[in-house]
């Protein structure tokens, strides 16, 4: 029975089709396996050699797998029903086939080997992007890359003869075949004069594209982050980032990550985004700053020196007595941590201004950091065992103090409002 490659869609006359996934258990004992019959038949239909989701299965299920490629056995160790492996393979799916724009199939993953990552290029509608490269499947993929046929083994070379042969078959046992997904889509592509060169013209400007990104990534670091200044600032002179949408927050990070700054980007981002009016920029550019620091201890210290170097050098006058007010709005919109904080409140640094000038926005943001200090302590407390004694006295209440107020250049600030 075939099941539809997406099997969020409901619509029986969806085109993608694959085979249901058949399971054969042999053996027993320690010698126990679990062989997917038709591993092959499901890998032409997704377009993915089947090594790939046989590998998968066994990342997802801690097991180990064997790859048979002469007789077409594709083995996970251990005992697994049709059911879990259909669901693993629905994962499998999300992840390294559909694409993330339009959750078309029709994708084709490209090994760039100078960096270690996968690209992900949709045919329907030419989105790309790059491959979640936490999974342990990345490592697999980046060691055996896919053959420009698409379905064939990492392991056997395919000549182009063969693989002609197999489109023009006509009365051939082929999983598409079986599976609805014809060979014959050859009348997809305009075939006049125009739609030709339009189509080499695109190839070009790809190609050129490939060219200057691997340019790139040959020079030095600090011509990559001019670079990343260039781009981002044209995005913001053109009123790009006012609004900051997913797609444009999407794309500076992607400019970042093929440059390889990630760390440093909030560099440039706090040299570009902001002036004296910073602490109402920063909710502002929450989203775009986000994307860059969370779960990044380094490149929140990277923004902690772009700030340094704002407050210290570039509006020292306006921005030195309003430290306090700035660090807060930052720890506030979680753009930076409290660990990061801390840890830089341990050591005074003359790296990205003199050390006179780091020592004293130190000082502007120690009722931060005293406030940070004993708020942990306090938690810590919490977590000890408490003894509670049960009385019928009234309880009394006692006053709370005066909250402490600290002058942050003409405003005061609540520290227990932080």
């Amino acid at each position: 029975m075939a099941l539809n490659v997406n099997r969020e869609v409901t619509d029986q006359y969806y085109r993608y089709k694959m085979p249901r996934l058949i399971a054969k258990v042999e053996g027993k004992g320690n010698g126990i396996k679990t062989v997917i019959v038709n591993m092959v038949d499901i890998a032409k239909a997704l377009g993915r050699p089947p090594t790939y989701p046989t590998k998968f299965f066994g990342c997802e299920l801690g097991a180990q797998t064997q790859f048979d490629l002469k007789n077409d056995r594709y083995i996970v160790n251990g005992s697994h029903d049709d059911a879990k492996l259909q669901d693993l393979l629905d994962v499998f799916i999300k992840k390294f086939v559909l694409c993330t724009e339009c959750d078309n199939p029709e994708t084709h993953l490209a090994v760039k080997q100078r960096n270690g990552i996968i690209q992900q290029r949709c045919k329907a509608c030419g989105h790309q992007t790059l491959v979640d490269m936490r999974h342990k499947l990345t490592t697999f993929i980046v060691k055996n890359p896919p053959e420009s046929i698409d379905g064939a083994s990492p392991n056997k070379k395919v000549s182009k003869s063969k693989a002609k042969d197999n489109d023009q078959s006509v009365n051939g046992n082929s999983a598409n075949e079986e599976n609805g997904a014809d060979d014959d889509d050859d009348w997809v592509d305009d075939t006049s004069a125009d739609a030709v060169a339009k189509r080499m013209k695109e190839q070009l400007s790809m190609g050129a594209q490939g060219l200057t990104s691997t340019a790139d990534l040959d020079k030095p670091e600090q011509d990559r982050i001019n670079i990343f200044y260039n781009f981002v600032k044209t995005r913001r002179d053109d009123g790009q980032l006012n609004e900051c949408s997913t797609a444009v927050i999407t794309s500076v990070y992607a400019e970042a990550q093929r440059l390889e700054i990630l760390d440093k980007a909030p560099l440039v981002l706090v040299e570009l985004l902001f002036d004296e009016n910073i602490a109402k920029q920063i909710p502002k550019y929450r989203a775009l700053l986000l994307r860059f620091t969370q779960e990044n201890t380094k490149a929140q210290r990277y923004l902690l020196g772009g700030l340094e170097q704002l407050i210290g050098k570039v509006h020292r006058e306006t921005l030195l007595p309003k430290v306090l007010s700035i660090f807060k709005t930052a720890y506030d919109t979680d753009i930076l941590e409290e660990d990061t904080l801390l840890e830089w409140d341990q050591k005074i640094s003359k790296k990205y201004v003199d050390k006179e000038t780091s020592q004293l926005i130190h000082q502007k943001a120690k009722p931060l950091i005293d406030w940070l200090k004993s708020a942990s302590e306090e938690s810590d407390e919490d977590e000890e065992d408490v003894q509670i004694a049960f009385t019928n006295e009234k309880p009394q209440v006692e006053k709370r103090p005066e909250p402490i107020k600290v002058k942050d250049g003409d405003k005061e600030i609540d520290i227990d409002d932080i």
